[in-house]
Parts: C-alpha cells; sequence; structure tokens
C-alpha cells in the first residue's frame, strides 16, 4: 500500500482514495477507538488568537449548536459502551472538550458522566478527563470533578507577558490572572490529586527556560508543550516551509537541556517522554510523534462521528465524516479511509519520510502538520527539520549517558 496523491481537492487527496478494502485483504486490522472526545460546548469564552477550532480554516463551529443535548449524549454512551462490548476494551476514556467544556455547566457535566458510566456498566471503566482554560475553575466544578473522579488539565502559556500574548478574552484583555487563580484553586491539597497536568503552546518569542519555571510553579504532574498547528499551506510562525533552521526545535532543546539535567526531574514533558520510549522501542502514546495507530474519535455537538479536531487547522470540513451517533457505530468509522489512514503506521508515510532512518520515532510528525493542497496529507511534516534535530539531540544525549554507565571502570 503507497501513497499516492490524487488530482486536485480534499476529495481526492490522501488518504480520500485510501484503498481500505485492499487494507482488509492483506491482513490489516483497525484497532478499536479507546478515547472519546465529546465536543459537549462549541463556544468559548476566550479569544485565543491561534486557536484552531476558531481562527483557522474550518468554520463550521458557527453552525454547530451550543450544547450537547441530551439526546445526543445518551446516544453517544450507547455507542461508546456498544464499541466498547463489541471490541472486548475494559477500559475507555473520555475527554470533556470544546470549545470550552466548562461552558456546559455542572448539571449537564453530570449528566454526561453518569449517562456514559450507566451504558458501560460494571464491565467497562470509564475514566473522564476534562481539558479546560481554567478561567471557571471554582469550588463547584472542582467539587463535582472530585466526586465524579474527573481528572483535569488546564492550558497555560507561561508567565503573564506569555500567557496573555495570544490567550486573551474577546475585549483584548489578558486572561492570565483569571487561569492562575483557577490553577491555584485546583492545586490546593484537597484537589491537587485531579491535576492532570499543563497544556503549553510554543511561541519562540518567549524565553524557553523561563517560560517553563513558570509552568514549574503549578508542579504539574505533565506538561505538554504543543508545535503551533500549521502546514505546507499556512506555515507556523517562524517556520518557512522547506527551510533548513530549526528555530522550534532550538527551542524545545533548551526546555530538554533544563529538564534533563536538572538533579530531580520535576515533572514529565510528554513531547521528551514519549521520544524516549520510542527510541528504547516502545510504542507511542502520543500522536505527536511515532507511528502507534490514532485510536481516538470525536463527537460534535451536533452528535457527528468527527477526526481528530486539530485537523481543523488544514481546510473546511478536514474533520467531517458522513456518521452520526444516532444512526451509525463507531465501528464503522474505523473503515473509513481517513481514519484508517491514521492507523496504518509506515505506510501512511511520504517516500522521504520512509526514507528517512528517524522514521519509526518521527513517525512523520503530527498528521495535521502534514498537509499541503493538491497532495493532502502525503507529506512530511512543514516541522521535519525540527523534529529531526530534536530527536537526534535527544538521542545523542541518552546514548552518551547510557556509555557512561556500562563504561568498565578504570
Amino acid at each position: 500500500m503507497t501513497v499516492a496523491a490524487g488530482p486536485t481537492g480534499p476529495g481526492s487527496e490522501w488518504p480520500a482514495l485510501l484503498d481500505v478494502q485492499g487494507l482488509l485483504e492483506s491482513g490489516w486490522r483497525p484497532t478499536p477507538f479507546n478515547r472519546f472526545v465529546l465536543k459537549i460546548h462549541s463556544r468559548c469564552n476566550l479569544a485565543c488568537d491561534y486557536c484552531y477550532m476558531y481562527e483557522m480554516a474550518d468554520q463550521g463551529w458557527r453552525r454547530q449548536p451550543r450544547r450537547m443535548s441530551r439526546t445526543v449524549l445518551d446516544h453517544t454512551a450507547r455507542r461508546i459502551a456498544e464499541h466498547a462490548r463489541a471490541n472486548q476494551l475494559s477500559e475507555v476514556s473520555v475527554i470533556l472538550h470544546g470549545g470550552e467544556p466548562l461552558l456546559a455547566g455542572p448539571d449537564h457535566i453530570r449528566y454526561a458522566v453518569n449517562t456514559i458510566r450507566a451504558a458501560a456498566g460494571p464491565d467497562i471503566s470509564v475514566r473522564f478527563h476534562v481539558q479546560t482554560n481554567g478561567v471557571r475553575l471554582d469550588s463547584i466544578f472542582l467539587a463535582l470533578f472530585d466526586e465524579l473522579n474527573i481528572s483535569v488539565g488546564v492550558s497555560l502559556d507561561g508567565d503573564e507577558e506569555a500567557h496573555d500574548r495570544h490567550r486573551r478574552w474577546a475585549n483584548g484583555r489578558g486572561s492570565h490572572a483569571a487561569v492562575t487563580a483557577g490553577l491555584r484553586k485546583l492545586t490546593d491539597p484537597a484537589y491537587r490529586h485531579l491535576f492532570s497536568g499543563l497544556l503549553s503552546t510554543i511561541d519562540l518569542r518567549n524565553d524557553p527556560v523561563s517560560c517553563y519555571e513558570a509552568l514549574l510553579k503549578f508542579e504539574p504532574p505533565s506538561i505538554d508543550f504543543l508545535l503551533p498547528h500549521g502546514n505546507w499551506d499556512t506555515p507556523p510562525p517562524g517556520r518557512v516551509p522547506g527551510d533548513p533552521a530549526t528555530p522550534y526545535a532550538d527551542w524545545l532543546i533548551e526546555v530538554f537541556e533544563h529538564w534533563y539535567r536538572a538533579p530531580v526531574r520535576k515533572t514529565r514533558i510528554r513531547l521528551f517522554s514519549e521520544i524516549f520510549r520510542l527510541l528504547l522501542g516502545r510504542p507511542s502514546s502520543s500522536e505527536a510523534v511515532g507511528l502507534s495507530p490514532v485510536a481516538v474519535a470525536v463527537v460534535e455537538t451536533n452528535g457527528a462521528i468527527e477526526q481528530v479536531d486539530t485537523l481543523k487547522s488544514a481546510y473546511h470540513g478536514a474533520t467531517g465524516t458522513p456518521l452520526h451517533v444516532a444512526r451509525d457505530s463507531f465501528d464503522s468509522a474505523l473503515l473509513l479511509p481517513q481514519i484508517a489512514a491514521r492507523q496504518i503506521g509506515r505506510r501512511a508515510l511520504a517516500a522521504q519520510c520512509r526514507s528517512c532512518p528517524l522514521q519509526r520515532v518521527c513517525g512523520g510528525g503530527h498528521y495535521t502538520h502534514r498537509y499541503r493542497s493538491g497532495t493532502g496529507f502525503a507529506n512530511p511534516s512543514v516541522y521535519c527539520p525540527d523534529l529531526f534535530r530534536l530527536i537526534t539531540h535527544i538521542q545523542g544525549a541518552v546514548a552518551k549517558d547510557m556509555a557512561t554507565l556500562i563504561r568498565p571502570s578504570s
């Protein structure tokens, strides 16, 4: 199975013409979904200027209901349980997302969680997570999350200057004060056990070490540094397509050295940990690197079953499928070309990536960052030079330390 581009337009670009039947006949089998992202509210109370949901190519949010109805939640709960039982999954994860999921309100969140757990029954464990901008975190929500055992991730881009450069209210005022107030409540001893970590989008104008240290003040169990979403048609800030410069790798390497050389490891940095795993021959659990099958399904507020939402940064309709939870199973989504393409590993890579010595670790980079009109997602990541430099730097650091450990003493 090779990657080939069609004529032009999203309907004929890779992977629209992927032969799924041929894959099945060759012995490939899809990996069942084990993570379900529920867009329980389609609007946000912030106006972050880099948001892939509201500021980039796909403006479909404008036609979505503001809140996922109880009817859609009922259908979704039944479909998740049906999928887990059909594929003998004993555990699945549900991420409450948006927009800003807390805008759905405590009662609606309680209904969602209880309905899904009731449908799953005692034989399927459902782990819940909410990803929030943090500005509405208060004692009411935190008590609810504690009661329902919902872990909480918060978006924070660094100190006040770094965060408020992008993550602002609609009137232009920065949100840092409100987010950190919410974080202080979350990290209070009564609720700290709910805290899953921080998500931080990289801005090259921010000092990397200062940014990292600002995040560390909240003692997060994990930090996920995100490359800004962009592609070959709409490159991210500071990334010139085809240019060998590596500004994002340079930024991340400064953080890596500060984190890796520290006498005490104060947190897990997801991207670095995933690269470690891959260098040691382990599979990845992240979309950012590696060739592991992506087993995530998204349910929009109107009940549409969609692909991973970051694809909205590529072109209008990039996440869409013809499926809906009221009439279609999640199993049927697994056989769509655009879903299968995220699960076939090396066979989905561009020729340049298949000849690269780092292909198993890099995995072509984040799928979203590969898009180019005309060839679709059959391209290397627009961050290719950065990924190569970052991975080889980490590989060199680990190899040097391992050599020191096994060197015979004189």
